[in-house]
């Protein structure tokens, strides 16, 4: 005895008819038979009488019924539970985030207000730290989802590049600066070493990938004249406004104070500037419905239709991939600089 089997006897015996139930079941006349014969086979009973005006329920059969019906209406009432639990878990739940520096500030907030358009009663609880907080965070399962700026562990992380944003020198804006500007004098490396810098913080994914494009260009990390470690961008730009020194910092984080003429930029000399945000999650538990949302909605958000990317190719997807679009691929230096989910920070920024 199953609940296809039970169902099917409610069926027959509400509509007096094995067609009809067929047609209601999406299943053929055999089945429902097979289904009525079975039942009787193991109650030993004639659960029903054909007649020329149709079904009619024997004394056993509506026995049965009483019983059949709440097994069924049980069944309904389980589903509906399920259902509605599903439904609610997206408009109720509580979504955890940690966002490295750049991500936290300049990205999450326009994504969270996007999707409070579309959804309601998600509560968000958005921590800011560092690139290698969030992927501790992520690793510990600790938060649902995370934004950051760098890979740092390929084996127990899931990450989906989704934005590309851009590495700058970010100068203060004085005379010699302007001079190197309109000279192209800033495409030589060894005007970095005769400067004073400032940097991320240890930890930052912008830290990481200045490190990583300086030694690409051959720049000795430990012959800089570094004067200040700051964890605020917004602090940053304050310093190099007031001619502390320069920077390497995000695009995002720069903008405003280039596009009202308080520094100046430049790019990475010889190099290819552009630097990925990625969203991470870890692979061995699942996405709750809200994230799921989130993703889908982020990569609407940041679609090549809804930007021009920087650069050429598609990412490379691997087969292992998740339905959101994950992957835990060991993603090499090539991949990291191709996304088909990129957007660039000016065309961005307008």
């Amino acid at each position: 005895m199953n609940l296809k089997q039970i169902e099917a006897f409610v069926k027959v015996a509400n509509n007096r008819s094995f067609s009809q139930t067929a047609k209601e079941l999406y299943l053929t006349q055999p089945t429902i038979s097979a289904h009525i014969s079975a039942l009787e086979e193991e109650l030993g009973v004639q659960l029903f009488v054909r007649t020329t005006k149709g079904v009619r329920v024997t004394e056993e059969g509506k026995k049965l019924y009483l019983y059949a019906r709440q097994m069924t209406e049980l069944e309904e009432n389980i589903k509906t539970l399920f259902q509605k639990r599903g439904e609610d878990e997206a408009s109720s739940q509580q979504v955890v985030i940690a966002a490295s520096t750049i991500p936290a500030q300049y990205l999450v907030p326009k994504i969270l207000a996007e999707y409070n358009k579309l959804y309601s009663n998600v509560q968000f609880r958005v921590t800011e730290t560092d690139s290698a907080g969030v992927i501790e965070e992520v690793q510990n399962h600790t938060i649902d989802i995370g934004f950051t700026g760098s890979i740092l562990d390929k084996r127990s992380c899931s990450y989906l590049s989704f934005y590309e944003d851009e590495l700058l020198i970010v100068t203060p804006n004085l005379p010699r600066f302007r001079k190197m500007e309109k000279e192209k004098m800033a495409q030589r490396p060894d005007w970095i070493l005769q400067e004073a810098i400032i940097m991320r913080e240890y930890g930052s994914g912008t830290r990481r990938e200045t490190e990583k494009r300086l030694r690409r260009l051959g720049i000795d990390l430990s012959g800089m004249n570094v004067v200040a470690n700051m964890s605020s961008p917004e602090a940053i730009i304050r310093s190099v406004k007031s001619g502390i020194g320069i920077t390497f910092i995000s695009r995002l984080a720069a903008q405003e104070a280039i596009q009202a003429g308080e520094v100046l930029a430049f790019p990475l000399p010889r190099e290819n500037s552009h630097r990925r945000i990625y969203m991470v999650c870890n692979p061995h538990y699942p996405l709750p419905r809200a994230v799921k949302q989130l993703i889908r909605l982020v990569k609407k958000m940041y679609t090549p239709q809804n930007g021009t990317p920087l650069t050429e190719g598609a990412e490379a997807r691997d087969s292992s991939a998740d339905a959101e679009g994950f992957s835990r691929t060991e993603i090499s230096a090539s991949e990291e600089e191709t996304s088909s989910f990129s957007m660039s920070a000016s065309e961005q920024m307008g």
